[in-house]
């Protein structure tokens, strides 16, 4: 990755995830007054001067105790230490130093990362230096007294991270990655399909539901492209939800999927199309999102020649609203079909982000009107639809211009759409069509200046 990593590692609940959040002027990372909060890693972009580096929330480190996920997130840290640049520990300094504390510090003396002390929780500027010195004992150099909730003393603890970091790296400033998320219910299989992307445990897997709580950002290149995955915490229907960390995380979802350039549906395929699948999918055509449908578990059904296009036709039937996104069968355990995801999603995003030229529209648009000409009214009036043009991209948008929209039923107004996907392509994302009322002498007198312009040039 272009930019160095700064790990942030501490105990349970000494605020390594609302220290995040300050350093990185965000609220990203889910803050809730419970241990275990954060599991897996969590990325985000930090700046400070004129450096640019990533952040990665961590869990909490335990480490004499086996229970649930507890391994795991010690694995999580592992890996993160593995490819930064420096450790950021946190401490509680109305604590002070705890055996936990003491344990961490003995372990980081494996990894030949750079280490720097902060001690959160020193709301008192006056008292703060005080706090702080007590933790010079446990021999990671000098402690930075810090206050996350309040930001005191987190401006100097930036001056001494940036000048620890490595040399600035000429490809620092490189183009903006795809934004891919992995969006589905819970254990549907999100984790594993993106470990199994990246080819390293990235995500904790578990089929405990509600194992992924953050939404959790990974960067790497493929297809000659700049990827960032965001795995997304599984979304339940709302009124199964407690306020909680789950309640945030599915928030987060949401927002992942406002943000992102393509999103990776995934469907089990031993349970089929749910009703929460169906509302996600409506989700991801409401946002205008690239969509690809990757059914998980393929190597879990029993199948001979037919069970694919007769899967695919039924899952379809359900999807009916995602019938432009293509739909992989894959498995992420056995690590199965998943290579062609990422040329499929670039070629979603490139669609996506396509404008055509209005002359090309409206040849495509006259064949559709000379197959089907548009609906008579009772009253005797049939629509005429004089031209129509791309307004927008991202997802691609067309208005068009007719003497009364409402001669236009849905039937024939499904017509065109199918009738633009056959002529222009936009496989792998949703088009909008804006319909517009117009007298036809302002499409004539519209018509002559267009003509005129592009005369002129």
């Amino acid at each position: 990755m272009a930019r160095p990593i700064v790990a942030i590692i501490g105990r349970p609940n000494v605020g390594k995830s609302t220290l995040v959040n300050r350093l990185c002027l965000s609220k990203d990372a889910i803050v809730y007054d419970q241990p275990g909060v954060t599991r897996d890693r969590s990325y985000q972009d930090g700046f400070w001067g004129d450096r640019e580096f990533k952040l990665v929330d961590t869990g909490g480190l335990v480490f004499d105790d086996e229970s649930e996920f507890l391994p795991e997130i010690r694995e999580q840290v592992n890996l993160a230490l593995s490819e930064a640049a420096i450790a950021l520990v946190i401490v509680d300094g109305q604590q002070g130093i705890t055996a936990s504390d003491q344990a961490i510090a003995e372990w980081l003396r494996n990894y030949k990362c750079s280490i720097l002390l902060a001690v959160n929780k020193c709301e008192s500027p006056e008292l703060g230096l005080a706090m702080a010195a007590e933790f010079w004992r446990l021999g990671l150099g000098e402690p930075y007294p810090v206050s996350a909730i309040h930001g005191a003393g987190t401006g100097d603890l930036l001056d001494r991270l940036i000048s620890l970091l490595p040399p600035k790296d000429i490809h620092e400033n490189e183009d903006e990655p795809i934004q891919l998320a992995i969006i589905g219910r819970p254990n549907v299989g999100k984790s594993s399909l993106l470990n199994a992307i990246c080819g390293e445990n990235r995500a904790i897997v578990s089929s405990i539901r509600g194992t992924t709580r953050d939404t959790i950002d990974t960067s790497l290149r493929r297809e000659d492209k700049a990827w960032k995955l965001v795995d997304t915490a599984g979304i339940r229907r709302r009124k199964s939800v407690d306020y909680g960390p789950e309640f945030f995380g599915i928030n987060r979802s949401f927002k992942a999927i406002q943000r992102s350039d393509v999103c990776v549906l995934v469907i089990d395929a031993l349970d089929g199309v749910t009703e929460q699948d169906q509302r996600l999918a409506g989700r991801i055509e409401q946002e205008g999102r690239a969509c690809l449908v990757v059914v998980n578990k393929w190597d879990a059904v029993e199948k001979d020649t037919y069970t694919m296009p007769m899967m695919e036709k039924e899952l379809r039937s359900k999807l009916y609203f995602l019938n432009w996104a293509e739909m992989l069968f894959v498995s992420a355990l056995m690590r199965q079909r998943i290579h062609p995801i990422f040329r499929v999603a670039s070629l979603a995003v490139e669609q996506h982000r396509r404008r055509v030229p209005t002359s090309v529209v409206n040849e495509v648009i006259t064949e559709a009107l000379s197959w089907r000409s548009p609906p008579t009214s009772r009253g005797g009036r049939q629509g005429r639809l004089y031209y129509a043009t791309q307004v927008a991209s991202s997802p691609p948008s067309f208005t068009l211009f007719v003497n009364d929209p409402k001669l236009f039923g849905d039937s024939y107004r499904r017509y065109l759409e199918r009738q633009l996907r056959d002529g222009l392509g936009f496989k792998g994302t949703p088009i909008k069509l804006f319909w517009r009322g117009k007298q036809q002498r302002e499409v004539e007198r519209d018509l002559r200046r267009q003509q005129i312009n592009s005369s002129t040039f």
